[in-house]
């Protein structure tokens, strides 16, 4: 973001970095600042970090994308958002209809934290002279529920749209249409508006959420 809104690179990446970074002539530096026609945003999620300790950033800085901090999606022992056990959905479904308020991970790395997009948004406004921004992905995991979806799905998204203050957003992407194959999970994991039976001829069933989403793109 930074050499696209600012000609180069910031302070702390040269820092880190070194010659590794590439060194823009203050034409390139001319040519690249503003490149842009909009910034595309994901947001699944939100984690608690830390800094590492200074004398284990160098050797980590060759082996791991996040090399400079640590992240964590629970602190004290309290998860920074609620999400929905594979087991707990399904007995809340059967019983009720309604998966509940549950606080145990279907995934393990997907907290829902509808703050999280607004603060993001506010951040990306702030920092980079209030770009045009696209929401390009926002989404919740479920694993058996055909119907339910934790908060229906994007709704904590546009919880935290309808807080945007500002910025710039002019679309918004839900992941996905379909449930889908997903990564190293594969099929184990689903994403979807809609269900998809994957072992009765790709029968596709609207969940809560599709017929939440629709009604939400109508109203607005």
């Amino acid at each position: 973001m930074d050499p696209l809104t600012g000609g180069d690179y910031p302070f702390i990446m040269r820092t880190l970095l070194g010659d590794r970074l590439p060194r823009f002539t203050a034409e390139e530096s001319r040519l690249i600042k503003g490149s842009f026609d909009f910034i595309g945003l994901n947001y699944y999620t939100a984690n608690y970090a830390y800094g590492l300790p200074l004398q284990n950033r160098r050797s980590e800085l060759h082996d791991r994308f996040f090399c400079q901090q640590h992240r964590a999606g629970v602190r004290n022992g309290v998860p920074i958002g609620p999400q929905v056990t594979q087991i707990t959905s399904l007995l809340c479904w059967l019983a009720v209809g309604s998966p509940g308020e549950s606080v145990q991970a279907a995934s393990g790395w997907l907290y829902v934290y509808p703050k999280g997009i607004r603060d993001l948004l506010l951040y990306t406004k702030s920092k980079y002279n209030n770009p045009v921004i696209y929401i390009t992905e926002n989404g919740r995991i479920h694993l058996l529920c055909l119907l339910i979806q934790y908060r229906l799905n994007y709704s904590h998204g546009e919880d935290g749209l309808a807080s945007r203050k500002g910025a710039d957003v002019r679309g918004f992407f839900m992941w996905t249409l379909l449930d889908d194959f997903e990564w190293n999970s594969g099929y184990t994991v689903r994403f979807g508006l809609h269900y998809v039976d994957f072992k009765d001829g790709l029968k596709r069933y609207p969940k809560r959420s599709a017929l939440w989403f629709r009604e939400f793109l109508r109203r607005s």
